[in-house]
């Protein structure tokens, strides 16, 4: 069995849904999870804003105009009165749920049920065209397998057997239909999974019932070997180590977030990158075989902050850094690059909102200095440190760019070099022409 993963672009009309419903439908049956509608979660955001706000009245007009919109979309994707029928009864009671809670006191809990609804939506109205079509599909709801512990982390052994039990129940369909971003909470709660959302649905479930493999749907195709905003010529990256697709899901490389690789990874499932635009393009493989001697990709990651501690207290001190580092703990900032000297360690981070209490902080331990608008510029491939020569290409490629600070070592993937924001441009491009042509 595939688990199969769409997002909100590829259900976000009701064409579109038809084209999806053409590609999920196989001689083997196969579990499929769907997003919202591309632009429903931020209405939906949209509408929890007004209720916050004790102003039901907007509410309740954006709920309507939501309705219409979706009204609509039954129209189109529907030729069955039957089947519209069924459709616009669930639809009417979805938006008088979500209009009964402008009569009501308004929290996270009550947020959180109507962020729901737009998977909720799509789903069975997905669900109602198969069955129209005379597919034999079950849905499956993901708020009775999927759930977070008391620390938001997935309680794995839960959903394999839920999920598990579910399918055995439901033996015999052709397709099995699914919520991606929603759970359930420890305290039997609507919730959902925020990091990386619908695709770390499927890689859950991909591991949950050990999937032959994970196949995540979108609108691009695959991975490239850098920006094409920027460099020009590039050319898709068709295969990528669980690793290798971790450090560019931290540049925001169009891949999986990187918390939704360690399930997949764990369970060994390979994961397909695909184009639902274009589905007989190769896309991208995410696996654990290893591609020795090769180069993938080049990322950037911008708006990052460098922060150097120079203190004689660190010479021949031990206990120095781990005092460093409970401060950004204690202000839950996570550390991207670090470099340490006998008396000095810079450090990068890109979450700021904190700064100046770190910076306060760490005045305590030595002479503290800033450096803002910088860019990590990481060079992802097989870096194992006896691998001659790839790292005086990225270097050479570097050399009329001024580097703040490099990093190799920490992983036999990466290479990440902290520049400028001004000289990112420069950077991909003088990276590219040494490494890829």
């Amino acid at each position: 069995m595939k688990v199969m993963k769409f997002g909100g672009t590829s259900v976000g009309s009701a064409q579109r849904m038809k084209n999806v419903t053409e590609l999920i439908c196989g001689p083997q049956p196969n579990l499929v999870v769907l997003s919202a509608m591309s632009g429903t979660t931020n209405t939906l955001v949209e509408i929890c804003g007004y209720l916050y706000s004790k102003n039901p009245d907007s509410a309740l007009d954006v709920i309507g105009r939501l309705e219409k919109k979706y009204r609509q979309h039954v129209e189109e994707l529907y030729s069955t009165e039957e089947a519209k029928k069924k459709a616009l009864d669930f639809l009417t009671s979805t938006f008088k749920y979500m209009a009964s809670f402008a009569k009501q006191l308004f929290t996270s809990v009550e947020e959180k049920i109507i962020l729901a609804q737009g998977e909720l939506m799509s789903t069975h109205m997905v669900t109602f065209y198969l069955q129209e079509k005379g597919v034999n599909v079950v849905l499956l709801p993901a708020l009775d397998f999927m759930k977070i512990d008391e620390y938001g982390e997935p309680d794995q052994n839960y959903i394999k057997e839920k999920v598990n039990a579910l399918l055995e129940k439901h033996a015999g369909a052709d397709l099995y239909i699914t919520q991606g971003f929603i759970c359930r909470n420890c305290q039997d709660e609507v919730d959902n999974l925020q990091r990386g959302g619908s695709d770390y649905t499927a890689s859950l479930i991909g591991a949950a019932i050990g999937a032959d493999e994970i196949q995540i749907w979108t609108d691009i195709d695959g991975m490239h070997n850098n920006d094409p905003r920027i460099v020009d010529n590039t050319s898709p990256v068709r295969h990528l180590h669980f690793e290798e697709a971790a450090e560019l899901g931290y540049f925001g490389a169009k891949i999986l977030h990187p918390t939704c690789i360690q399930p997949a990874k764990f369970a060994n499932i390979p994961v397909k990158l695909l184009n639902t635009m274009q589905p007989d393009a190769p896309g991208t493989t995410i696996d654990n075989r290893e591609d020795p001697g090769q180069i993938k990709a080049v990322a950037a990651k911008e708006n990052i902050t460098a922060i150097t501690i120079k203190s004689s207290r660190m010479l021949l001190a031990y206990g120095f850094l781990r005092k460093v580092f409970e401060i950004f703990e204690s202000y839950q900032t996570s550390i991207d690059m670090i470099c340490t000297s006998e008396v000095g360690v810079t450090m990068s981070i890109d979450d700021t909102r904190h700064l100046p209490g770190i910076l306060n902080d760490l005045k305590s331990y030595g002479t503290v200095s800033v450096d803002k608008d910088m860019c990590i510029v990481s060079v992802v491939g097989d870096m194992d440190w006896e691998n001659v020569g790839f790292e005086a290409r990225a270097m050479d490629a570097m050399r009329d760019i001024p580097v703040r600070m490099i990093s190799f070592g920490g992983s036999s993937y990466n290479i990440s070099f902290l520049i400028k924001n001004d000289d990112k441009v420069r950077a991909l491009k003088s990276l590219s022409a040494k490494l890829f042509n």
